[in-house]
């Protein structure tokens, strides 16, 4: 059996774009002679629809959408197997269904629904969908398939040392005379994710004995980076066919003679984790409506990867950088990032706030007099450069990109409505340490448009005269250990100092500032999910709290 895994990028709520894009699919598939088209989880709303799904209309407009892709590829002798938002039949619960249908012949042959609802990390399917009571059989061109949807097919009892859910779709399906399994997806990246998926589909098919179609969406929506990275396997576990990273595929296997295409993935985690960045920075610029973009250019590591990325994402020629010198800025920050736009070939100003920041002192003299210098002074600098881009933003219609990292967003190391303005925090889930690497990544596919001397000089926001990051933090090969092992892996303080045997107090004091930064952090601009725990809508911790255990 030729099966085409059409490894699509969705746009939530484009219906009608969706169903295009689907039926083109389709056709080119059947030109390639395949016998069934398989697409990810939700190909017709895109994934995650959030809200949307709670407006009856848009459950309605899914049921039609459905029938219009049904009717488009009726004449292709074949198997259409895609995702949508379904109705539910059940007089109590949610109203709505994360389903997937087999259409052939201009109808809709078969529905599955969802059974496993992830309502953990990022998902939040138990909001808006109602399970699936049990999974049935479909005959996919003679053959019983198990189709599958997503975390359906992750809660295997031989894989998981815990398991969050009792039963096992999976295991039913193939109990009950299954000879394949199709399972659609929507799997969000993040780093080392894509060889967890490979090990969990591995798993079930050595102990079914039988071939498993994986296909998964591809594309940014919002926070979220979907890295396709589809394949096919053969009863021994054995991948046939892969499609591409990061971008949208087609390719074709035979379960019966165990080929298929092999498109290239990425095999290193980093470069996989800067193109993630670059395909979610130029979904979210492009399906918000947007063609250009700002940068402030300080001449430091996190701005340069910024507007390396953004490059990669839309275009030299979609690309400002502002440098915006201030009264403690060195000669060499401006030098660095006039070279580095030059090298990259976009648009650089100069917008100096140094009057700006004198005015607002002499304007405030009154108020503070009798007040030391302290760091109000410092943030009126980080505003006036946010003031200076969504000025810039407004009058041009382009984006503001933010430029802090992670590192620098967990413990508060940025300035409310200063350095955090703007639509998108591109590497806000990027460690300090991960900057440095990416930015080697960057410069070999930019010819070294980072000056070295961006490398090698200490960090520093350049508020106060010789001031550098290490003046209120550890250096960053100390810091980011512990932000992992506390935001990413939840341990206490405690067992944090005690595992990378540093000080208590040191410890503690960075949770801390983590804890107490919780509000910067839920009025930051959207950021993209790289890791396995980025803030936002996958950490939800309460602002007004005490716990720090």
């Amino acid at each position: 059996m030729r099966i085409a895994l059409a490894q699509i990028n969705p746009t939530i709520g484009d219906l009608a774009g969706n169903v295009d894009r689907i039926t083109r699919f389709a056709k080119e598939a059947a030109s390639r002679d395949a016998e069934v088209v398989v697409f990810p989880e939700l190909s017709i709303p895109g994934y995650p629809p959030r809200d949307l799904v709670d407006k009856s209309s848009f459950v309605e407009a899914n049921e039609r959408a459905l029938q219009e892709v049904a009717t488009a590829t009726a004449g292709l002798n074949l198997s259409v197997i895609c995702g949508y938002v379904g109705r539910s039949e059940s007089e109590t619960g949610k109203r709505a269904m994360n389903s997937a249908a087999v259409l052939e012949g201009g109808e809709v042959r078969f529905r599955q629904s969802k059974m496993l609802l992830p309502n953990y990390d990022v998902f939040d399917e138990a909001r808006y969908f109602g399970p699936a009571e049990r999974g049935f059989l479909s005959s996919l061109r003679g053959r019983p398939m198990a189709l599958t949807i997503c975390e359906d097919a992750w809660n295997d009892r031989q894989y998981w040392k815990q398991r969050l859910y009792s039963r096992d779709p999976v295991e039913e399906l193939f109990g009950a005379g299954a000879e394949m399994m199709i399972c659609i997806n929507a799997s969000p990246y993040n780093m080392g994710k894509r060889s967890i998926r490979q090990a969990v589909y591995r798993a079930a098919a050595h102990r079914y004995a039988k071939p498993v179609v994986y296909v998964n969406q591809v594309g940014g929506n919002d926070q979220l980076v979907f890295d396709g990275s589809s394949f096919a396997m053969n009863a021994k576990g054995e991948i046939i066919a892969t499609a591409k990273s990061f971008a949208e595929d087609l390719v074709i296997c035979d379960i019966d003679l165990g080929t298929g295409d092999r498109h290239e993935q990425f095999t290193d985690e980093s470069e996989a984790a800067y193109e993630a960045l670059v395909l979610g920075t130029r979904d979210y610029i492009h399906k918000c409506g947007f063609s250009r973009v700002l940068i402030g250019l300080s001449g430091g590591i996190d701005s340069s990867l910024t507007a390396a990325i953004a490059v990669d994402a839309v275009g030299k020629e979609n690309v400002t950088g502002v440098g915006m010198p201030g009264p403690f800025s060195s000669d060499h920050s401006l030098a660095d990032a006039r070279e580095m736009a030059a090298r990259l070939g976009i648009r650089f100003e100069v917008v100096s706030i140094t009057g700006v920041c004198e005015r607002f002192e002499q304007e405030l003299a009154h108020v503070f007099q009798g007040m030391a210098r302290d760091v109000t002074e410092e943030n009126l600098q980080s505003r006036a450069r946010g003031v200076t881009l969504m000025a810039i933003s407004n009058k041009t219609g382009a984006l503001v990109l933010t430029t802090g990292n992670k590192s620098e967003l967990a413990v508060g190391y940025c300035t409310l409505y200063g350095d955090m303005c703007g639509g998108l925090a591109v590497i806000s889930d990027v460690p300090k340490t991960l900057v440095y690497e990416l930015s080697r990544i960057a410069n070999r596919r930019h010819n070294g448009a980072i000056p070295e001397s961006v490398f090698t000089k200490p960090p520093s926001a350049e508020l106060r005269p010789d001031q550098k990051d290490t003046d209120s933090l550890p250096p960053y090969e100390v810091l980011d250990p512990i932000l992992e092992a506390y935001i990413e892996q939840y341990q206490a303080p405690r067992e944090i100092a005690e595992t990378l045997k540093l000080p208590p107090d040191l410890v503690q004091g960075i949770v801390n500032k983590v804890d107490r930064n919780e509000y910067k952090r839920q009025q930051a601009a959207p950021g993209l999910k790289v890791t396995t725990k980025a803030f936002g809508i996958g950490r939800r911790m309460p602002i007004a709290q005490r716990y720090s255990g």
